[in-house]
């Protein structure tokens, strides 16, 4: 499977000045303006405040995500109204966790909407892994490993065999098996997710925080440049780019201290 991070081709924003478009020399000497692997988490309260989000950080980021509760709310019309004009990569985080032929008829009610990637819970069991996939064939189906919000002492009371990234290496492989092509797990995890499944899996890593910024709910968090550095292909941020003033220019200049750390 192809990585987010270099899937899309590049958008560029002739509106921004360069310090909102920073970019670098590529090995033929030409400006690279490839968007940053980045999924920028839409989690906004009005359709109108998702689309606005979107249309700013699209020039600097590879994805949106669309959680559970701006798609209960406005349903199917939040696609399109984030996807643009621009065609950005739609994420899909729905987290999907049922018998397998419930999982398989909502994937199948989602896949029209084309998707980039939508999530199931892993711990749904390979074979209802395996109806998300079949079910939509052209959509990469992402198993959430262990929740970023939850900790050693969290795992313990709900009776999962921990230490985290035990368990985060034990959903991973079982969803890989079941042919999951995208796994879920906090920067914590991704070094040892990586060693475990290969190169072939998209690993998405949520819980990303540029150094400084609050960690508010996230338990097990980075920094978007240890977290690439890990092995990590696509990162979940959210509130430290639209909680800011310009959502735009706070994309750009993480997208721009990326591009500076490679």
């Amino acid at each position: 499977m192809t990585r987010p991070a270099h899937e899309d081709p590049a958008r560029e924003d002739p509106a921004r000045e360069d310090s909102a478009h920073e970019t670098r020399l590529n090995d033929r000497g030409e400006h690279d303006l490839t968007p940053a692997p980045i999924a920028v988490a839409l989690d906004a309260p009005d359709l109108e405040t998702a689309a606005r989000w979107a249309s700013l950080v699209t020039p600097h980021v590879s994805t949106v995500k669309v959680g559970l509760e701006l798609y209960l709310r406005y349903g199917p019309d939040v696609i399109a109204s984030v996807r643009g004009a621009s065609g950005v990569r739609v994420f899909l985080d729905l987290k999907l966790h049922d018998i397998p032929n419930t999982v398989s008829g909502a994937a199948r009610a989602v896949a029209r909407l084309r998707p980039a990637i939508l999530t199931v819970h892993a711990a749904g069991g390979p074979a209802m892994i395996r109806a998300a996939v079949e079910a939509a064939p052209h959509t990469a189906i992402a198993a959430v490993t262990v929740l970023t919000s939850l900790d050693e002492a969290d795992l313990e009371r709900i009776g999962l065999r921990g230490p985290a990234d035990d368990a985060v290496r034990r959903l991973a492989a079982l969803s890989v098996e079941a042919g999951a092509t995208a796994l879920v797990c906090s920067p914590h995890e991704v070094a040892a997710v990586r060693r475990e499944v290969g190169d072939g899996i998209t690993l998405i890593t949520p819980g990303v925080r540029p150094a400084g910024a609050a960690t508010q709910d996230q338990a097990r968090v980075a920094t978007p440049e240890q977290a690439l550095a890990d092995g990590a292909d696509l990162l979940v941020i959210g509130r430290p780019i639209t909680g800011s003033p310009d959502p735009g220019a706070a994309a750009a200049a993480i997208a721009a201290s990326l591009r500076r750390a490679s």
